[in-house]
């Protein structure tokens, strides 16, 4: 029932009301009262080795990453960036599971014998995983769906409105892409790790080995 969570992911976030005034989007709560961030899996290799004819453990942690300290100058930097580690913390697990999915999504399509029973497969699936996933994703801020864009094309190295090509087509991708727009998001927003989203790498990068 899952394997269309990764498109559903985008399609949603472009299409939901837009409810919120920008100054309500800015000062909205990170992760909601009722809600709880999902867990960040810390990935460990665990093998063995030969050593002096016996075996030992051989274990890998996480890259350790050092930054310099930030120099926040404000009170309100301070929030904004306590806001940015809260939404990764929620959203990066969302857009890993996306990564997995769009994976799996396309293996099982390519088991599917023609065109019609993949298209009724992808539509059920859209029905099941609205009504599964919906009310969760609308609870999220417009700046939170821009974010989660970010970090799926991140995680899956291509933007959300090529996973929606691929997948639905482009008159379908056009169209999401248009509504996207009109509530100030876009499905082809690429991810710039050394740029504009500097600061969303560093936090991803920590969280993802466990420091934050």
């Amino acid at each position: 029932m899952r394997y269309f969570l990764a498109t559903l992911l985008l399609i949603l976030l472009s299409a939901w009301p837009a409810g919120l005034s920008a100054q309500e989007v800015e000062n909205v709560s990170p992760v909601n009262a009722d809600d709880e961030a999902p867990a960040m899996p810390i990935y460990v290799n665990v093998g063995k080795i030969k050593y002096e004819g016996d075996s030992i453990a051989h274990i890998i942690l996480p890259t350790f990453y050092k930054y310099p300290p930030l120099e926040l100058k404000s009170e309100a930097e301070r929030q904004r960036y306590n806001r940015l580690v809260a939404n990764v913390k929620r959203l990066l697990p969302l857009a890993k599971l996306a990564k997995i999915l769009v994976i799996e999504t396309y293996e099982y399509i390519e088991t599917l014998p023609d065109k019609k029973a993949r298209m009724a497969h992808l539509n059920q699936m859209e029905k099941d995983l609205q009504a599964t996933y919906g009310p969760t994703l609308k609870k999220l801020s417009r700046s939170q769906g821009r974010l989660l864009v970010k970090l799926i094309d991140r995680e899956c190295n291509q933007t959300g409105y090529d996973i929606a090509k691929a997948f639905i087509g482009s008159f379908k991708a056009n169209a999401y892409q248009a509504l996207a727009f009109c509530f100030g998001n876009s499905l082809t927003k690429h991810y710039d790790p050394e740029g504009d989203d500097y600061y969303i790498e560093r936090v991803c990068r920590m969280v993802e080995s466990g420091q934050l």
